[in-house]
């Protein structure tokens, strides 16, 4: 059976190609991503970094031309969370947009903050990208 999905977006006043190169960049994760706010690092195809959680996995779709961001989480516990993420066009801006499924094991106030703590890195990133 599906997972419920949380779309939640935001508009960048900036190219498309310019927000998918800072996003798809994971050294910029930290700057902008606090469930990832400590180091990060290349281990082979992956990257680790330092979260809340302790250390997670991350694997990122590879470089395209559609903007397309999606990144898989492996946590300490070894659960890996897929997070579909996209930039679009919109106009001469961009529309970035992520996906968060409520997982059966979340409650609704876990998916509650964590899409509040999503809402405030995408806030982060546009703010980050228009230079505020």
């Amino acid at each position: 059976m599906a997972w419920p999905a949380k779309h939640i977006s935001i508009g960048i006043n900036r190219t498309p190609d310019k927000v998918y190169a800072y996003v798809s960049s994971p050294e910029n994760l930290p700057s902008w991503a606090a469930g990832l706010s400590g180091s990060i690092r290349r281990e082979g195809e992956k990257w680790v970094a330092d979260s809340p959680m302790g250390q997670v996995r991350i694997q990122f779709a590879p470089h395209n031309a559609f903007g397309v961001l999606d990144h898989d989480v492996t946590l300490p516990n070894g659960v890996t969370v897929h997070n579909p993420m996209r930039v679009v066009p919109n106009d001469m801006d961009s529309e970035v947009m992520f996906t968060l499924f409520h997982r059966p094991e979340m409650s609704h106030d876990e998916l509650q903050s964590d899409a509040a703590q999503v809402l405030e890195d995408l806030m982060r990133l546009k703010m980050i990208l228009e230079g505020k």
